[in-house]
């Protein structure tokens, strides 16, 4: 039986982007801009901090299941349901 307290998340990110953040829901995936080039694993790497810090859980808490080296990524997230994420994104997100 799955733990209820974690999720699958798809992520399209937008890399090369001035600062970090999160744009919208969209179909639904998040649409994020993240700083830095996809290379060496930078952007996951600023993808998997800026996720953590806004959503108030440690980095270890994300997990990358699929899309590396794509824009669109399927994330594992653990301590946290999509309730409650959606949540502490609906204050950040302009609708």
């Amino acid at each position: 039986m799955a733990a209820h307290n974690e999720m699958i998340l798809e992520v399209k990110v937008i890399p090369h982007a001035s600062k970090n953040e999160i744009l919208r829901w969209e179909e639904n995936r998040l649409v994020v801009k993240i700083q830095g080039v996809p290379k060496k694993g930078k952007v996951n790497e600023n993808l998997i901090g800026f996720l953590a810090k806004t959503l108030g859980i440690a980095k270890s808490q994300i997990e990358i299941l699929s899309g590396e080296t794509s824009r669109l990524k399927k994330l594992n997230i653990q301590g946290m349901s999509l309730e409650t994420m959606k949540k502490i994104l609906s204050d950040i997100i302009d609708h």
